[in-house]
């Protein structure tokens, strides 16, 4: 699966080592979150009913599958940190979107999921449309010094999205509330993919050059907002409406963010316009299919 969505993409690049590290990490990044979420599943397998669920946490950690997860989930946030330091969060975060296709094979192996015919092809549609996506909008440029105005006008946008959002989610048949969570809590993933990329770029100056900016704080505060979000979604039980709605947000408001904050560019107008939105759509139509299909093997 690297290799086919790295030759799909090479097109689009010239042969620029940082190209090639934007490329490789988030695809590196997406396959350790699958792994970790694959991990925790794996040790998460028969412990509903196995005490109270105040002490799930300190039951969990006594279990090395799911200390390997979070190790692994760990990583995942390192390699995309990098990625999102050498390259575009319109590249970037898009990619990422690859770790639910990466969970077919690994659940398959270390969980004993079945794999369906149509899961295969949604698979395989993510992964075309998104080697399409780099090919068309060929995504350049961007700055790693962002402006002020730029953020606070990004922040007070998805603030100002995610506030009903989070509100009206509070009350509701599970299905709506789920949606309502997920989509404020990919929308704050996409915030948090931007803030640490702004994080990164500061770290060049030094560990205490990224203390004395208000990026790293900004990044924790989003970073737990957006987590108690997605538990709130996750906790209402509607898992598919939960997970496909946060995972299809993230992308498309990260290559806002890559745009408007970062300065980046996608070179496609006119036709290649209508490509690239319509490889972007296929691309989440997938993940969506693949999405629902992990959530009901993880209900079940």
């Amino acid at each position: 699966m690297l290799k086919v969505l790295y030759s799909l993409s090479w097109g689009s690049y010239p042969l620029a080592a940082s190209h090639r590290m934007e490329i490789a990490l988030a695809l590196v990044s997406a396959l350790l979150f699958a792994l970790g979420s694959v991990l925790a599943q794996r040790a998460a397998l028969g412990e509903a009913r196995a005490g109270p669920s105040s002490s799930l946490l300190l039951r969990m950690a006594r279990r090395p599958l799911w200390l390997a997860g979070t190790a692994a989930d760990a990583l995942g946030f390192v390699a995309q940190a990098g990625a999102l330091g050498a390259g575009r969060l319109a590249v970037v975060q898009p990619l990422l979107v690859t770790a639910v296709v990466f969970a077919l094979p690994l659940g398959v192996w270390l969980t004993e999921q079945r794999l369906h015919r149509n899961e295969v092809v949604a698979a395989a549609l993510v992964v075309i449309a998104l080697g399409g996506f780099l090919l068309i909008a060929t995504p350049s440029g961007g700055r790693g010094d962002a402006p002020v105005s730029a953020w606070l006008i990004a922040i007070l946008a998805c603030a100002v999205a995610c506030a009903p959002l989070a509100a009206l989610g509070r009350a509701g048949p599970a299905r709506r509330r789920a949606a309502l969570l997920g989509t404020s809590t990919g929308i704050l993933f996409a915030l948090s993919a931007a803030l640490t990329k702004a994080v990164v770029d500061r770290l060049g100056g030094g560990v205490l050059h990224v203390v004395a900016g208000w990026e790293l704080y900004a990044l924790i505060l989003v970073g737990y907002v957006s987590m108690t979000l997605n538990q709130l979604a996750l906790a209402t039980g509607a898992l598919a409406a939960a997970v496909a709605t946060s995972t299809a947000l993230d992308p498309i408001v990260s290559v806002i963010l890559g745009l408007t904050v970062f300065d980046e560019a996608l070179h496609a107008s006119g036709p290649r316009a209508a490509g690239t939105v319509g490889c972007l759509v296929a691309a989440l139509g997938g993940m969506v299919v693949l999405a629902r299909q992990q959530s009901d093997s993880v209900a079940a």
